[in-house]
């Protein structure tokens, strides 16, 4: 029988607000890797910056997000995510540029974020978001930073189709399985297969899917939604992946007890790895 895959695991800085005091807790824990969110940091937060550096947190890749997103509803942030709305282009690519640069700093490899929502079937539309992409991905490029586009705004079939389309080095995919469901965009699993080319960075997170269409799924402690857990896992071995594992938790009002139940379980299948791996 094969042996389940090692791999390094941490926790997403938003899942707990940022706050490096309550991260500290699960160092003694053994968890010393985090994604983390930068718009903190360039907007003034030097000791989640200092936290970093001296309490040795692995950082294997870091966030962006824009403040110009309305998550309200499917309909809002599909008008206001990521690259996607003109009016906010200009402020949202200084950020993007800028977040390249900390990145560069940080010594880590992946920058995620989410591109918005990749529609193929506005032309005008979708070629300007290629346009958008290409000239983020070129910036990337020269300062040793990848993208990665975090799944589930769109099917992964339609995300393959505009990756192929670009077909550029500084351009990758931050899974996010619990994405796929929230937004109702298919199968994880299957989902895998199809991006399994150019996933680098995979989040811990469950859902299950919506009660009706046009309206978001529901966020859960990982383990008792409908990524499947233990499957996921193991498809993931399946396609050889062999990058971080991102614990990630935004809803509920536990959530440092809901990201302890994630690392037991992934504990208890041998999927965790302690500090020794560096990135």
């Amino acid at each position: 029988m094969r042996q389940p895959q090692t791999w390094p695991v941490g926790i997403c800085t938003w899942s707990l607000h940022d706050d490096y005091s309550v991260l500290e807790t699960f160092a003694d824990e053994g968890l010393r890797h985090l994604h983390v969110a930068l718009l903190p940091i360039i907007e003034g937060d030097y000791d989640a910056a200092l936290a970093i550096h001296k309490k040795d947190w692995r950082v294997t890749c870091t966030m962006i997000n824009y403040i110009s997103e309305n998550y309200t509803t499917i309909d809002t942030i599909k008008e206001t995510g990521g690259l996607v709305p003109d009016e906010a282009w200009e402020n949202n690519k200084a950020l993007t540029q800028e977040a390249i640069v900390l990145t560069q700093k940080l010594g880590v490899p992946y920058l995620s974020f989410h591109a918005g929502f990749i529609d193929h079937t506005n032309v005008e539309v979708y070629k300007k978001l290629l346009g958008r992409l290409q000239e983020l991905a070129d910036d990337a490029y020269k300062h040793g930073v990848m993208l990665l586009l975090e799944t589930g705004q769109e099917s992964a079939r339609d995300l393959k189709a505009c990756l192929q389309e670009l077909n550029h080095p500084a351009l990758g995919v931050n899974f996010d399985p619990a994405n796929m469901i929230l937004y109702d965009k298919g199968n994880p699993r299957e989902a895998l297969k199809i991006l399994a080319p150019w996933i680098k960075h995979v989040h811990i997170k469950d859902a299950i899917s919506p009660k009706q269409p046009g309206l978001w799924g529901e966020e859960v402690v990982w383990g008792s939604g409908e990524v499947g857990g233990e499957n996921f896992l193991s498809a993931l071995q399946e396609i050889g992946y062999e990058g971080a594992l991102a614990i990630e938790r935004e809803a509920g009002e536990s959530r440092s007890e809901d990201i302890r139940t994630a690392l037991q379980l992934l504990r208890s299948r041998r999927s965790f790895t302690p500090t020794t791996a560096t990135f």
